[in-house]
């Protein structure tokens, strides 16, 4: 061996033992604290995971410990994935070219291309690979599209891991299962309170090393990268509790998704609320009509009376005329005062024309139409934030298992500082089916609640449980007639 093959040996082998001094030899820079936390514990740990906040270097670290991988454990393999394959080709392939361009040594042993980055010497055995998984296939498509990475040395890399399928994952962990040396990295925002990252961080924390990173003002290990007048500016501004700061400054987990609407505890707590009377019966009793627009939709008729809303009657393939003389009906045995129909490209007219035949007085609700407050860029979004704060201010919701994924599943942003809530298409595709019996509780907040005209004037005091159908009485829970002298 000569004195050359010697020395660079020698230097893999302290690259190997200290990653560390890998980066402040070959890519000339000094890490952050919580960077060398990462690249001190890398040698000694199988599976690694970077809870980040916005902005503090986690991918560089990522293309840092690929690197090392590669460069010190001959023959190893080593797939890399992320949420799109379009996030994989923009932010970390790119920025593993960037510290190759750093590095003589790496430049000369490795070649890097669009899709992969192999060794110039053993590129059938020694290589990196971006790897895509179809979002649109199940579990086990996409589980077999990542599958088959098995070396004695081998490594999974997952970025953006919060939005990464648990199968995905499962793919990943499987190269731990043999060789010599194999490890997983995974590195994400806290945005979702399941997925891969957060199982790491609370189900699975016993298995793996969690590395935390802050953009935290206060925090002393935070990270230099997040500029600090900007990390005080969104504190001051929406304040510590906000889910965007806690997941974008912070770098911690949001009580509920980043941007939902709602959690699942709330929904549930809502679920198992019970009121009295005297808590809701001044309110104006309202109907929430969403009428189906296809035949796997369902048609909805959502009552409401202040913070109290009932067991909804669900129709499917109904006819206009069958909505409108169930809404009759509902009218009659209940007493509501106001009833408000969807009437969004125009799929409740036939509704809405029945019921103005029948003497009724029926709100149309276009949910593309403008806000009444410019804080909103539609009715849709105010109605649905507004009932969003209903849920958290104490409303009561009937036992309906099936809304509550309708309830959380909906996210949000902000377009031109007017809050929007997600498409329909797109709830419908995450949901698997159309938030019916949401949109038609969310009809029923298109106006401020006002005192309920009718029970002033009967003078009668009603009596409701969480359970109640005003619909459909004569079962035996519910053989009364709540509005009987």
């Amino acid at each position: 061996m000569s004195d050359d093959d010697a020395r660079i040996r020698r230097r893999l082998e302290r690259w190997r033992l200290h990653p560390i001094t890998m980066v402040r030899e070959e890519f000339k820079t000094e890490p952050e604290p919580w960077q060398c936390e990462a690249l001190e514990a890398f040698p000694h740990v199988d599976r690694m995971a970077f809870k980040a906040s916005k902005g503090v270097g986690k991918t560089a670290t990522e293309a840092w410990l690929i690197w090392n991988f590669l460069a010190t454990r001959k023959n190893c393999r080593i797939g890399c994935t992320s949420i799109t394959g379009d996030n994989l080709s923009t932010a970390l392939w790119p920025e593993l070219a960037k510290w190759q361009q750093r590095s003589p040594y790496l430049s000369a042993m490795f070649t890097w291309t669009k899709t992969q980055v192999v060794s110039k010497h053993y590129p059938a055995t020694w290589w990196a690979q971006a790897r895509t998984w179809p979002k649109s296939a199940n579990a086990e498509e996409q589980s077999h599209a990542l599958a088959g990475l098995h070396e004695d040395y081998a490594m999974f890399v997952l970025d953006e891991s919060s939005e990464i399928p648990q199968a995905v994952m499962a793919t990943a962990e499987a190269v731990l299962g043999s060789g010599k040396e194999v490890k997983v990295v995974q590195a994400g925002n806290p945005t979702r309170l399941d997925g891969p990252l957060y199982r790491a961080c609370t189900v699975d924390k016993a298995l793996w090393k969690i590395v935390s990173i802050t953009g935290d003002p206060d925090d002393p290990r935070r990270s230099n990268l997040v500029r600090l007048d900007w990390a005080r500016q969104q504190i001051e501004t929406y304040g510590r509790d906000n889910p965007w700061v806690m997941v974008n400054v912070l770098g911690q987990f949001p009580p509920t998704s980043i941007n939902a609407l709602l959690g699942v505890e709330e929904v549930e707590a809502a679920m198992a609320r019970r009121l009295q009377p005297r808590d809701y019966d001044w309110a104006q009793k309202r109907l929430g009509i969403d009428v189906a627009r296809f035949g796997d939709d369902r048609t909805v008729i959502f009552p409401r009376q202040g913070l109290a809303a009932f067991r909804p009657v669900v129709m499917r393939n109904a006819r206009t005329t069958d909505i409108a003389a169930r809404v009759m009906r509902a009218k009659a045995t209940w007493g509501s005062e106001m009833e408000l129909v969807d009437d969004t490209g125009h799929w409740g007219h036939g509704v809405i024309d029945n019921l103005f035949a029948a003497g009724l007085s029926p709100i149309p609700i276009v949910y593309s139409a403008r806000a009444l407050s410019p804080r909103y860029k539609n009715r849709r979004a105010e109605m649905w934030l507004a009932m969003a704060d209903w849920v958290r201010g104490g409303g009561m919701l009937p036992n309906v298992p099936e809304l509550v994924g309708e309830l959380i599943t909906p996210t949000y942003t902000f377009v031109g500082g007017q809050f929007m809530l997600e498409e329909k298409d797109q709830i419908k595709v995450r949901l698997g089916r159309s938030p019916d019996l949401a949109d038609a509780l969310a009809e029923t907040f298109a106006m401020p609640d006002m005192p309920g005209e009718m029970l002033r004037k009967l003078q009668v005091q009603p009596r409701a449980l969480t359970d109640f159908d005003p619909f459909e009485l004569g079962r035996a829970e519910r053989d009364f007639d709540p509005y009987a002298g």
